[in-house]
């Protein structure tokens, strides 16, 4: 998918990708841009796996659920086999959305148009009347070639991700490295109900909300009650070889409940886990935590150039977390992460404001506190460049 860039644009993504000392911050008309989003979906998002939803929305065999996902009507499904697909939300037949709203299958999705029916594997099933009344085959219409169009996907740590172009490497291969800094945790988790899942509007480009999660620089100034028992001295950049970036603290303790008591940990982690916690940017468009009693993932759903749903899910290591006996604490935990995060949408609102401003060059970075977020720019102006 090919983007048109001027000689101005391209400059400008060149000195995002200097060296940090030397760069500049991505231009304005990536932030400000009523038409950055549009070019982002052919330069950024389709080309590489990003993430549409979340696993645990299709929790039995035949659950389906509708998401539009910049603009694209897309459709999570778990099959027979309980594994989770996507397909294209529209029929073969004449186009029309499939469905409109989450719920439980028999096994067969049926357009309400024309009746025509596909499996849960997205292969057409019945075509009624295609052939005139009563008659319900016909010789120029091969079922074998008219089943949904299904949209490349992979969910890690219960995160749907998809490629929409289909020519990405696989989920596997282009995140390895960092599966790999976390494979003790790539075993089943638990979602723990209404009270660990909320979301947030936030009138900010999703790149701003990217950039400021894989920095703790803030952390002072933004955070003072995380900063005073997690201090940005406790801190330490993340940085992928792949599309993925962060931060860690050494210092993870929770005190969630009077009496001491504390979430279930992962089984068999290593001593580092112990009060190490890393939160990482899953380029594009998700973040994720984890803790050695929970993870957490945000969903960044681009709505406009200047507007971001942040859809945050929260994970515990053992079924019996989830239990009502944890529901206060649950609360607790929630409560607390919605704090931090809402305290960070008032700057990335103003960070927004300011790309208004014309002669505002992208910004400089930090060498030493910025390394993660240039990382960032770096590759978004690399798939930029790429696709011109």
């Amino acid at each position: 998918m090919n983007v048109d860039l001027t000689a101005r644009n391209r400059s400008e993504l060149d000195s995002a990708s200097a060296p940090i000392a030397a760069a500049t911050g991505l231009p304005n008309w990536l932030y400000a841009g009523e038409d950055s989003l549009a070019a982002e979906k052919k330069a950024i998002f389709a080309p590489n796996w990003a993430g549409i939803g979340f696993a645990k929305d299709v929790p039995q065999n035949g659950d389906v659920k509708p998401v539009t996902f910049l603009g694209e009507p897309l459709l999570m499904v778990r099959d027979r086999d309980a594994r989770v697909r996507v397909f294209q939300n529209t029929c073969r037949h004449r186009g029309v959305v499939l469905v409109d709203e989450p719920k439980s299958t028999t096994g067969l999705i049926r357009c309400p148009y024309h009746a025509w029916c596909y499996d849960l594997k997205g292969a057409l099933k019945q075509t009624p009347h295609v052939g005139g009344p009563g008659i319900h085959e016909h010789a120029d219409i091969d079922k074998s070639k008219l089943g949904l169009v299904e949209i490349r996907s992979h969910v890690f740590m219960d995160v749907v991700f998809v490629n929409l172009s289909g020519d990405a490497a696989p989920f596997g291969e282009m995140f390895a490295t960092m599966m790999e800094r976390w494979r003790e945790f790539d075993r089943p988790i638990f979602h723990g109900g209404p009270e660990s899942s909320f979301r947030l509007e936030v009138a900010t480009n999703w790149k701003l909300a990217v950039e400021n999660y894989c920095e703790s620089y803030h952390l002072p100034f933004v955070h003072p009650g995380l900063n005073s028992y997690s201090r940005l001295e406790d801190h330490a950049n993340i940085l992928g070889n792949g599309p993925w970036s962060g931060q860690l603290t050494r210092v993870y303790n929770p005190q969630l409940d009077e009496s001491g008591r504390r979430f279930a940990d992962f089984e068999h982690l290593g001593p580092r886990w112990s009060s190490n916690a890393e939160y990482l940017s899953v380029y594009p468009n998700v973040l994720m935590g984890v803790h050695r009693d929970h993870t957490f993932a945000i969903l960044l759903e681009p709505v406009a150039h200047d507007r971001t749903i942040e859809h945050v899910e929260i994970y515990f290591a053992a079924e019996s977390s989830t239990g009502p006996d944890w529901q206060e604490m649950r609360t607790k935990n929630a409560e607390l992460w919605k704090g931090v995060f809402i305290e960070d949408i008032g700057v990335v609102e103003a960070m927004q404001r300011g790309r208004l401003a014309s002669a505002f060059d992208g910004g400089h970075f930090s060498p030493v506190m910025d390394e993660s977020t240039h990382h960032f720019h770096r590759w978004i102006a690399k798939g930029f460049l790429e696709a011109d």
